[in-house]
């Protein structure tokens, strides 16, 4: 009588794995500055407007040089990036604690983090979807995208009651401690493509080929760009997916807490209330990722954006000194709408754009992050000239309903032919 083979963990799941816990390291810093608005502004006197500048930057670079890093990827591999990536992360944190003007935070938590989060941010998520898998490859991209929201469930209490407690130095310094424990785990097990260890992709049953690196990751990112710039879905994709950014990381991430704190809820209690979404948004990402591999993905988008900008519009009127039932009604339905756009919008780049993908979607992310600076610009200068962030929330609601009719208007059948 044989012995029965014993079946093995596919190589894919572990890089999946070690994917999740980078994202999570790099999720730290970016729970940060919600909470850090109001310390910073009581200890030097610098305005919202001011401090939400440098979060505009750190918005601006996550995006922008997410398709670069997707490039790069490509020419030195993922372990390579993502490790050093986390390392300026650390940086970034640890460096922010010694500054004394606006621009240093400009510098360190703009510019430095801005860049190491953004070097493996969404691109990062597409690249290892592309890779490693074929099939579930919607629903690990729902688990990698929820990465960033456990990782505010984790970082952004802590960060609250620390800056409230012993201040936000010790909780900055906390951050960059996390992203450089990560660093060996990144270098040790992430490994760049199936061949790598003898394999395929999961569900694969032949090994497809990335692109070889032909020209410099630069040079390849910029020309992926200007050859999808003409496809009009294209430009459907980000423009709705700009508006995503508005109206999450840029208005919602950045400038719930003060928000909530201006109609006398506790900094502390706001911080715990954004956190929540982050557990409500781990569960709708990876619905959303269920669903992509099984409903259209265009469908999926508009009806997410239309359900988000209703309970934008309706937001001035639940924020109260107390946590009433419709604020947590808001909580529970915004946390399973916050990412659940990432796996659809991924999926459609893979499907229009092939292997060149990943570097579009990382174009794709670029425009989110620039809606997202805008909105957290625009929405503190709201603050600061009218005293409130009702319109702030008003026009965000109202760019959603746009943003579910361009992704209504995709053509789903066909591939786009890219010039790279």
């Amino acid at each position: 009588m044989t012995e029965a083979p014993t079946r093995r963990v596919h190589w894919a799941w572990w890089v999946a794995g070690v994917s999740f816990i980078s994202l999570l390291g790099a999720a730290g810093f970016r729970a940060a500055p919600s909470v850090l608005i109001d310390p910073l502004h009581a200890e030097f006197g610098w305005s919202h407007g001011t401090i939400s500048s440098a979060v505009s930057v750190n918005l601006v670079l996550y995006g922008v040089i997410s398709p670069f890093a997707a490039a790069l990827m490509e020419r030195l591999g993922m372990r390579k990036v993502v490790a050093f990536a986390l390392t300026l992360v650390a940086a970034g944190a640890g460096l922010t604690v010694l500054m004394t003007a606006s621009w240093q935070l400009i510098l360190f938590w703009g510019i430095f983090v801005g860049v190491g989060t953004g070097s493996m941010a969404m691109a990062f998520v597409a690249t290892v979807t592309s890779r490693w898998f074929v099939k579930r490859r919607g629903l690990v991209s729902g688990i990698l995208t929820a990465a960033g929201a456990t990782g505010q469930l984790i970082f952004l209490p802590v960060v609250a009651s620390m800056s409230t407690t012993i201040g936000w130095r010790a909780a900055s310094l906390v951050i960059a401690g996390v992203a450089l424990l990560v660093v060996p785990i990144v270098l040790i097990f992430l490994r760049d493509h199936p061949r790598d260890v003898g394999t395929t992709a999961y569900g694969a049953e032949v090994d497809e080929d990335p692109p070889a690196p032909t020209t410099g990751a630069a040079r390849r990112a910029v020309t992926v760009l200007f050859s999808a710039m003409r496809s009009g879905t294209f430009w459907l994709l980000a423009g709705g997916f700009a508006i995503c950014g508005a109206s999450t990381n840029g208005l919602v991430g950045t400038h719930f807490v003060p928000a909530a704190h201006d109609h006398g809820l506790p900094v502390t209690t706001a911080a715990s209330l954004l956190a929540l979404v982050g557990i409500f948004d781990v569960a709708g990402t990876i619905f959303s990722g269920w669903l992509t591999d099984r409903i259209d993905p265009r469908w999926l988008l508009g009806a997410y954006y239309s359900l988000r900008g209703l309970s934008l519009l309706i937001l001035p009127q639940l924020l109260a000194p107390s946590v009433e039932p419709p604020v947590w009604a808001f909580i529970i339905f915004y946390g399973l709408d916050w990412v659940a756009t990432v796996p659809p919008t991924v999926a459609l780049c893979r499907d229009k754009f092939g292997m060149s993908g990943p570097i579009v979607f990382g174009w794709v992310f670029a425009s989110h992050q620039l809606g997202a600076a805008f909105a957290a610009s625009a929405a503190g200068i709201t603050r600061d000239t009218t005293g409130s962030y009702d319109l702030a929330w008003y026009g965000a609601g109202l760019l959603c309903m746009i943003a579910a009719l361009l992704s209504l208007a995709i053509r789903r059948k066909g591939k786009v032919s890219l010039t790279v």
